[in-house]
């Protein structure tokens, strides 16, 4: 009977520290949640400084379209601030040529029938 209270107890201990272990992994994504949110705040910050509310709503349109390629923007745009190669705001026909550069230009592919 002594064998099934010393079990019982190490049961116990285990299923606690299981417990801890799953509130540690919980708080630490919390934690990783909430500095991905402060980046992404840091980030719209940036470009609401240095873009015209057209050019914003152009980016935000290719954000739901194509996302990768909205981050590449944003991630390009902010590198231009910060180094200071961006003097007052982008706007949208200044966007428009970014874009421009960044996407490469598609190949016209016609078939022609003989």
């Amino acid at each position: 009977m002594g064998g099934d209270k010393e079990l019982e107890a190490i049961r116990r201990r285990k299923f606690e520290q299981v417990q801890q272990e799953q509130a540690q992994v919980q708080a630490g994504s919390v934690a990783e949640e909430q500095r991905r949110q402060e980046i992404e705040d840091v980030k719209k910050n940036l470009l609401r400084q240095i873009l015209t509310s057209e050019a914003r709503e152009r980016l935000n349109t290719i954000c739901m379209a194509k996302p990768e390629l909205a981050e590449k923007l944003e991630n390009q745009l902010i590198a231009l601030a910060q180094t200071g190669r961006i003097k007052g705001m982008i706007t949208d026909e200044q966007f428009k040529r970014i874009l421009q550069q960044i996407i490469p230009k598609k190949r016209e592919i016609s078939i022609r029938r003989i």
